[in-house]
């Protein structure tokens, strides 16, 4: 679609030729309605259900559970189940593949062996949970014909507290995938699997992007089961739900979806359900893979989806009824919806006083501001406005140009094309020398190019205000946002002046207006009594976001300060007719 097609389409009114794809609504139970709707199956249907449970053994007698497709059934012939294992894993070519055949001490003994990922498995769990308990303290004499030999292992002799029973290839593969250890037996037609998880990861340290001066100071690791404990660590509750699914046709990397059962619309956690199960790639390599995957508009701009470090972050906006989405490998958690002023907030603007988030809240969109318009500003007055600037600035500014030989458009450019390439250096090289080269570039080049002649002094105030804007917002993507569209609006205020300049902000408008993140308009939380520009103090927070459209409107009381009822009714004033 060309621009001046999108342009027209943008500034007159079209029915719609088709509905949008996802609204969020409130929530109407229907009529005898007690549970909720199954998982949707991803299209296709070629592939195996997403929420699989164990397949105990008395269903692997009847054959049931057999009709997915897979690697294959495990045979009562364990010869035939280690030239599959060794077919699959392709050994012995692979050296990472550990193979232990050993002997249960049963009566008569039985020949079994096991197989792990070395590595991703921990021995010591194997040699003590596993293997000691098989070879060393089964001895079972009495008469097993009326149970099968897995159930009496799993009841009886294995001491782990995950152990389960498989009969297809494709869920043992996929335990052992992640660490655990398959346990095959001579003479059953399934196996077991122990969860025997060990490999070496990050320690929980403190947020290196979400940096905060008052507040918890826990990040995210790349392990998901410790995410999902950090979460759960501060919203001890047990409607927390966590549900559990994989990504990746190759791979199958584990996504974590959460939510508040009681608190979260059961239309958005169906609708990020969807959107999660039904993805079809080869492999998931970053929860920023994920976000593009999910998100409603990927050609616009602005983010739509929220990417936080901070464990107490997503747990304040799971309480609002948002749902968060954690992938495993990632120390990032996405949080759906997202809208402007979340992206805007920080989360230490609920830990001060109120007075103080407001402030930091109103410097931080006044910064949005200059950082996207400043320099499109100052090219509109130099070329087009003169008149609008008082005479002592317009000579002052019309001074500093004297010596420079390029054009003000040119040595803006210039200057800002500098700036990021400062910036990128900056992230890039080890952080010692990322430092040096910031002030290196900063302070020696710049005042260089103004001794030079080169740039003007005041243009050099002008980009260095600008990128410290831009570094106040503190949201990356959106930040990253800014960046760009900064110069669509340098070069529309060089052409068109202030003219191009409130044009291209009523497009920009236009497109925001236009956003959705799951159902959710991207500036659903502008209208009025939001607490997104002044912060209320926190005993006034009484309702949740009514755009989330929450099961459960009501975050707290009306009076949640209960003690200063009950001193004005000491004082007999009129805290005793309130009570």
């Amino acid at each position: 679609m060309s621009f001046f097609k999108r342009a027209i389409e943008l500034i007159t009114y079209h029915e719609r030729k088709r509905p949008e794809p996802f609204t969020l609504s409130e929530y109407k139970e229907a009529d005898g309605a007690k549970e909720q709707a199954e998982p949707e199956k991803p299209d296709g249907g070629d592939r195996k259900q997403i929420f699989k449970r164990p397949v105990p053994v008395s269903a692997l007698r009847t054959g049931a559970g057999r009709g997915e497709q897979g690697k294959g059934l495990v045979s009562r012939d364990l010869s035939v189940n280690r030239e599959k294992i060794k077919e699959l894993y392709h050994l012995p070519l692979s050296k990472d593949f550990v193979l232990r055949d050993f002997v249960i001490a049963l009566k008569p003994p039985v020949e079994a062996f096991a197989v792990f990922m070395e590595g991703m498995a921990d021995k010591n769990i194997i040699n003590n949970a596993v293997l000691e308990p098989l070879m060393l303290w089964a001895n079972m004499s009495e008469d097993r014909k009326d149970k099968n030999l897995l159930d009496l292992i799993k009841e009886r002799i294995l001491p782990g507290n995950q152990v389960d029973i498989y009969s297809d290839f494709q869920p043992i593969l996929e335990r052992i995938n992640y660490g655990g250890t398959a346990v095959f037996v001579e003479g059953c037609e399934a196996a077991l699997v122990v969860e025997t998880k060990g490999w070496e990861h990050r320690t929980v340290g403190a947020p290196t992007v979400e940096q905060v001066v008052r507040g918890p100071h826990e990040a995210f690791v790349e392990t998901l089961r410790v995410n999902t404990a950090l979460i759960r660590k501060q919203l001890q509750t047990e409607d927390l739900v966590t549900e559990m699914t994989k990504v990746g046709l190759r791979s199958k990397i584990d996504v974590a979806i959460m939510y508040l059962s009681d608190v979260a619309n059961p239309e958005l956690v169906a609708e990020v359900r969807r959107r999660v199960t039904g993805l079809k790639i080869d492999h998931l390599v970053d929860s920023g893979v994920l976000e593009q995957l999910i998100e409603d508009h990927p050609f616009m701009p602005a983010p739509q989806v929220l990417a936080t470090e901070r464990p107490d972050r997503v747990v304040s906006m799971l309480a609002e009824g948002r749902v968060a989405v954690l992938a495993n490998g990632n120390p990032f958690v996405l949080v759906v919806p997202a809208t402007f002023f979340t992206l805007l907030h920080s989360p230490e603007d609920i830990y001060l006083r109120w007075p103080y988030g407001s402030v930091l809240r109103l410097t931080r969109l006044f910064s949005f501001f200059i950082a996207l318009f400043l320099p499109g500003l100052y090219l509109a007055m130099v070329y087009h406005h003169q008149e609008m600037v008082p005479t002592e600035l317009i000579l002052a500014v019309a001074g500093a140009r004297e010596r420079v030989p390029f054009p003000t458009i040119v040595e803006l450019v210039l200057m800002e094309f500098s700036f990021e390439l400062i910036r990128e250096a900056g992230v890039r090289v080890p952080g010692v020398i990322g430092v040096t080269i910031g002030i290196i570039g900063a302070l020696i080049l710049g005042q260089a190019a103004v001794s030079a002649g080169i740039v003007s002094p005041i243009l050099i105030i002008v980009v260095a205000v600008t990128g410290l804007a831009n570094f106040s917002i503190p949201n990356f993507s959106l930040a990253f946002t800014v960046r760009l569209l900064r110069f669509v609006f340098i070069f529309l205020g060089t052409a068109f002046g202030f003219l191009g300049i409130s044009a291209g902000f009523y497009f920009f408008l236009l497109m925001l207006t236009g956003m959705r993140s799951f159902g959710v308009s991207f500036l659903a939380s502008a209208g009025p009594g939001r607490s997104v520009l002044l912060r209320k103090p926190v005993w006034e927070q009484e309702l949740r976001p009514d755009f989330l459209k929450p099961l459960n409107k009501q975050s707290q009381p009306g009076i949640s300060r209960n003690w200063v009822i009950k001193e004005k009714s000491r004082e007999g004033g009129p805290g005793d007719k309130q009570k």
